[in-house]
């Protein structure tokens, strides 16, 4: 009788790690094995994958998709590129760890299982009531995942190494700019030119720049590993299968770029070709009474003017304040004292660019 294939060898066929996740969705047993280009490739857990090339360039790399399960053309993406390398149809100049975050909520096709996974970096997983359900466990195991990446390489000024996180994600209602970028609040350092020119090359050119710490993943490899880091939004959530592809073709070859060659292909940063905003201020819900007056279809980035009423929370009314004031992120069935929304207005980034 044939014996079943090993995982390694199941993997270097068919490469569909995401498959292998959803069907070990609470853990797999770390593994390890070498591609025929000499990579080789650390399993740490369900849903997380590390690639090690033999002689890699000065990139540490991380992609991050799932953390809300619904959104799916993340995943579809991250999916492709993993089994790409695993077959040996991509070849890796980069260090790089891929991690699929929620698989439980991707198995059932919801944001969340209990509590919003990307509310609960920087250590929040463990405030409050403490490591109380899967997603604050999983919030604090992609934390440790992330350390033990990029500590595993020596930094040192003779040897620098370049540190990144791009966490891709959709969005629950459609946006006046289909893709966008949420860029972290960075404590007084400069922002990146060069990392506008990658979101750029991604299609992405509005770029939201956040002003205070969050507990958001991107926040976390940011102000914890000084890596660049962002939340990318590629667009609307739709079901598996459902997505149209098409419309991530300039993201998948500027990720693949990243990876797999020295360079991504950009252009020079021009502000006037952004889209730049900063959050004037959030919106939380105080409340089970916390009432959203607009419709559920309105999109992200949508202005009105000064005075419309947005939103009711007991007897607490929040209208729009300033001229270019717009919405984004609006939902209001967060948990009490969660952001329902942030207002957001426009602003430059040439004062703190480098």
């Amino acid at each position: 009788m044939a014996q079943p294939l090993s995982l390694a060898k199941q993997l270097q066929q068919h490469g569909d790690f995401l498959q292998i996740t959803l069907s070990n969705p609470d853990g797999l047993a770390p593994l390890q094995f070498t591609l025929t280009d000499s990579t080789t490739v650390h399993i740490w857990d369900s849903g997380v994958i590390c690639f090690e090339p033999t002689n890699a360039g000065d990139k540490d790399i991380v992609l991050s998709c799932g953390v809300h399960g619904n959104e799916t053309a993340p995943i579809e993406i991250c999916a492709e590129l993993v089994q790409q390398v695993l077959t040996g149809k991509l070849v890796l100049k980069q260090r790089l760890l891929v991690l699929f975050g929620n698989p439980a909520a991707i198995n059932a096709g919801t944001r969340e299982i209990t509590e919003n996974l990307n509310r609960l970096f920087s250590g929040h997983h463990s405030m409050g009531a403490g490591l109380i359900n899967a997603e604050r466990h999983r919030a604090k195991a992609l934390e440790d995942y992330v350390s033990r990446f990029y500590n595993e390489v020596r930094v040192t000024e003779a040897a620098p190494r370049n540190r990144y996180l791009y966490d891709l994600h959709t969005a629950i209602r459609g946006s006046r700019f289909e893709k966008f970028a949420v860029y972290p609040f960075l404590h007084d350092k400069p922002w990146q030119k060069a990392e506008f020119e990658f979101l750029q090359a991604c299609d992405v050119t509005t770029v939201l720049l956040m002003q205070t710490p969050a507990s958001t993943f991107s926040y976390y490899a940011s102000n914890s590993h000084g890596a660049d880091a962002f939340t990318i939004e590629l667009g609307k959530v739709q079901p598996f299968g459902q997505n149209d592809m098409s419309r991530f073709s300039k993201a998948r070859t500027a990720l693949r770029q990243l990876v797999s060659e020295d360079k991504v292909s950009t252009q020079p940063f021009d502000e006037q070709q952004f889209q730049l905003y900063q959050v004037y201020r959030a919106i939380n819900k105080q409340t089970q009474e916390f009432k959203l007056h607009f419709a559920d279809d309105v999109q992200n980035f949508t202005a009105y003017p000064v005075g419309t009423l947005l939103a009711t929370d007991g007897d607490t009314e929040y209208r729009v304040e300033r001229e270019g004031e717009a919405i984004i992120f609006p939902n209001a069935k967060v948990a009490i004292g969660q952001r329902a929304m942030l207002m957001v207005v426009p602003t430059t980034v040439q004062h703190n660019l480098l």
